[in-house]
């Protein structure tokens, strides 16, 4: 999708993109088991998947939820259990950005998705 390596370039791109590009663009790693499986090294990130944060803060990482939306405007993910406090104490949602989860468990209820990722399996066989 983008041409250059210089990460301004790579920014623009994102933020120019139309919706329907930009949310190829949220993507994550799979974990080692689904890549041996499904023979893909990144997949995008949808609602329901089982993510773990590998990069942030320490309250942050390492932390295993649901992701519970998408931001594509941003790139980011809302993780179950990855919060943040307000100035009152009460705890609102941490977006994370999606290149620094791990995809642990896939949800596959969409059976494009499912396709999709079974015939990159038989490709690569």
């Amino acid at each position: 999708m983008v041409e250059s390596k210089k990460a301004r370039k790579q920014r623009k791109a994102f933020y120019n993109a139309p919706v329907h590009v930009r949310r190829k663009m949220v993507a994550s790693h799979l974990s080692d088991d689904l890549r041996k499986e499904y023979k893909v090294r990144s997949t995008q990130v949808i609602k329901g998947d089982t993510v773990k944060v590998m990069r942030g803060d320490e309250d942050i990482n390492g932390v295993e939820g649901r992701v519970t939306e998408v931001i594509t405007k941003t790139g980011r993910v809302v993780v179950e259990g990855v919060t943040t406090a307000k100035a009152d104490g009460t705890q609102v949602a941490r977006p994370v950005h999606a290149s620094k989860v791990m995809i642990m468990k896939l949800d596959l209820s969409d059976g494009k998705r499912k396709d999709k990722l079974t015939k990159a399996k038989e490709v690569s066989q």
